[in-house]
């Protein structure tokens, strides 16, 4: 059976209300009625790009020309970064395994390589072809032999991509193909959040596919809400908690996103790079808090990859970056002390502490 789920997103900047399908899961929710966005100079589009919907809602004098302005950074990113589009900077590398590309997809795999190291390979650029292989980038889904997917492992070692900053020039070897599908979006979310205070626009949320970015607070004066999904909703209109933010992006990832059944079996799309097979490590979804989109975007995948202790771990060395949301298999939620004065939810959770000395 092949399932793709659908997700709604709801916004709480007055009374907008858009639908469309997500990758992620952090979604606004109509928390209170904000009379003073309802009355404040505002324009927000609803825009189809790097395939998924996307929202884009800017206050202040500017906010039209913002929002026109962000339209044609997505746009012009897509057309960067995306597989299915042939004259691709991302595309043409792997057609060709070596491609003259653009100083921003440069910075992004630079950027991926470093996490790759960071995170010991469980952020892995290079995942592309097990994604082929497993039928996520078609629909037609298939659990692959065991030997095509060793074979296919032999090919995701990051640090044999070849990056000439200078030059622009980047080099695959010749079985690896990538795809910045874990970090691009959050790369954009943050591009935009530039653009609008290029524009003096100083409230302003986005929402990526999922993907969720805040500029300052609400018109009235209040943090950004957002929802964190519950990933046992049967509708995915049920949800775990509610942070409350600023100036920050919220991203999240999980098992229940994109998955088929075979056999009596789920087989979710987030795939171990160490076994090729979908990550089983008794989490069930992971949210990153961090002002660096780009950042929160690869953590999301990385740490759900890594598991509980580990994702942990990671955390306690790089608190100062992210704080995080682990919500477990059994229900067991846990977050990271930076949100305990931020999250509120009618589920028990844990707040674990940053390690002192």
């Amino acid at each position: 059976m092949k399932k793709d789920r659908n997700y709604k997103i709801i916004a709480a900047i007055g009374l907008m209300l858009v639908t469309g399908m997500l990758t992620g899961c952090a979604k606004f929710f109509p928390m209170e009625k904000d009379e003073a966005s309802e009355t404040a100079d505002s324009c927000s589009r609803e825009i189809f790009a790097m395939d998924t919907v996307m929202t884009v809602t800017t206050y202040g004098d500017n906010a039209e020309e913002a929002v026109e302005a962000a339209e044609v950074e997505i746009n012009r990113l897509d057309a960067l970064f995306s597989v299915g589009n042939a004259d691709s900077d991302i595309a043409r590398l792997n057609a060709d395994k070596s491609a003259l590309v653009s100083g921003e997809t440069c910075e992004l795999i630079s950027r991926s390589k470093e996490l790759y190291k960071s995170t010991e390979g469980a952020l892995n650029i290079a995942v592309y072809p097990l994604m082929e292989a497993w039928g996520f980038t078609s629909g037609e889904y298939r659990v692959p032999e065991e030997d095509e997917l060793v074979a296919l492992l032999n090919c995701m070692d990051v640090d044999e991509i070849s990056l000439d900053n200078n030059s622009g020039e980047v080099k695959l070897p010749q079985q690896m193909g990538i795809d910045l599908g874990a970090i691009a979006k959050g790369y954009t979310s943050s591009r935009l959040m530039d653009i609008f205070t290029s524009y003096n626009i100083t409230s302003a949320i986005v929402s990526l596919g999922g993907n969720v970015q805040t500029l300052g607070v609400k018109t009235d004066g209040s943090k950004w809400r957002v929802a964190i999904e519950d990933p046992f909703s049967e509708d995915g209109q049920e949800y775990a908690g509610i942070l409350e933010i600023q100036d920050q992006a919220v991203i999240t990832s999980g098992a229940y996103e994109r998955y088929f059944e075979q056999d009596g079996k789920r087989y979710h799309h987030i795939l171990d790079p160490a076994t090729g097979y979908p990550a089983e490590n008794g989490l069930a979804s992971v949210t990153i808090v961090s002002e660096d989109g780009t950042l929160a975007d690869a953590l999301s995948t990385a740490l759900f990859v890594m598991g509980k202790d580990k994702a942990l771990a990671y955390w306690q060395e790089h608190a100062e970056d992210f704080e995080v949301i682990l919500i477990e298999d059994s229900g067991e939620m846990t977050i990271s002390e930076g949100l305990e004065d931020y999250f509120s939810s009618e589920k028990e959770f844990t707040v674990v502490r940053r390690n002192q000395g």
